[in-house]
C-alpha cells in the first residue's frame, strides 16, 4: 500500500498549496506559526486522524482529517536563510489548514526537492 492509497483527499503528492494565515488566540494549534502564510508542495499524503485541535478541548475530533506532508523552500520561510537555495523544510499539515495555491508552479517544478 502507498502512501495516501484509499484516502480521499483534496491534494496529491506534486500540488502546490498555500497554508491559511490565521492565527487563533485559544486552542492546541499543530500547524507551526512560522509557516502559515506561505506555499510549498504537497510530498505525501500520511494518513488519516482525529483533529488534534478539537481532541485538545475534550471533543472528539472527528469526521478525521486528511494529514499532509508539505516541502517547503527553506528561504519562502526565512526571509534571511543563507544556506543552500536548494535547502527545504517539510511539515506535517492538516487539511483544514490548506488551499490551493493561488499561482500554481511550473510542471518542471513541482514537487522536485
Amino acid at each position: 500500500m502507498s502512501w495516501g492509497e484509499g484516502i480521499v483527499s483534496r491534494f496529491r503528492p506534486g500540488d502546490p498549496v498555500h497554508v491559511a494565515a490565521r492565527f487563533p488566540e485559544t486552542g492546541h494549534i499543530r500547524t507551526p506559526f512560522y509557516i502559515r502564510g506561505k506555499t510549498g508542495i504537497v510530498e505525501r499524503i500520511c494518513g488519516e486522524y482525529r483533529n488534534p485541535e478539537e481532541l485538545s478541548v475534550g471533543q472528539p475530533g472527528l469526521p478525521k482529517k486528511v494529514l499532509y506532508r508539505v516541502r517547503f523552500d527553506q528561504a519562502d520561510v526565512w526571509p534571511d536563510y543563507r544556506g543552500n537555495p536548494r535547502d527545504k523544510v517539510e511539515v506535517e499539515i492538516f487539511e483544514h489548514w490548506l488551499e490551493p495555491a493561488a499561482t500554481p508552479l511550473p510542471l518542471g517544478e513541482r514537487g522536485k526537492g
